[in-house]
């Protein structure tokens, strides 16, 4: 039986619109902050640990905005609309840039699979999305 992985992402709002991206250092591609849940933890604890550990930016979840799922590699990603509390950007081990991005900047940098992760935390909707994707392409609902 096969297994799947689920990671956690932050989509990380300021009152003037911009969101927080980081820009992977082991792939220099620009993505929302996050990572691989922990067993022992919940997927909003493991969303602020992730946003912490990748940018410096404490954050408080404010809720679940969508559930993609990587049908190549197995992994499903729940992604959060954050608002950041305190701290000062700062690079880690994983991110060689942290940077607050327009919507704009967003759609220019990030592939389509990570951009629309962005876009729809900011969509006014507060029902989740729910999208699949083949790691680089979103594809189409059955």
């Amino acid at each position: 039986m096969p297994l799947h992985s689920v990671s956690v992402a932050g989509v990380v709002v300021r009152d003037d619109g911009r969101v927080l991206a980081i820009r992977r250092a082991d792939n220099g591609t620009w993505e929302p902050p996050g990572g691989v849940l922990e067993l022992d933890e919940r997927p909003e604890d493991g969303a602020v640990r992730e946003v912490l550990e990748e940018t410096g930016i404490r954050v408080s979840v404010e809720r679940l905005t969508g559930v993609y799922k990587n049908m190549s590699r197995g992994v499903v990603a729940l992604v959060f609309r954050c608002r950041p509390l305190d701290g000062v950007e700062r690079t880690s081990a994983e991110s060689m840039a942290v940077e607050w991005l327009t919507p704009e900047e967003v759609e220019q940098r990030m592939r389509e699979v990570y951009a629309v992760r962005v876009l729809d935390a900011l969509d006014s909707t507060f029902a989740p999305h729910l999208r699949a994707h083949d790691g680089h392409h979103l594809l189409e609902t059955a």
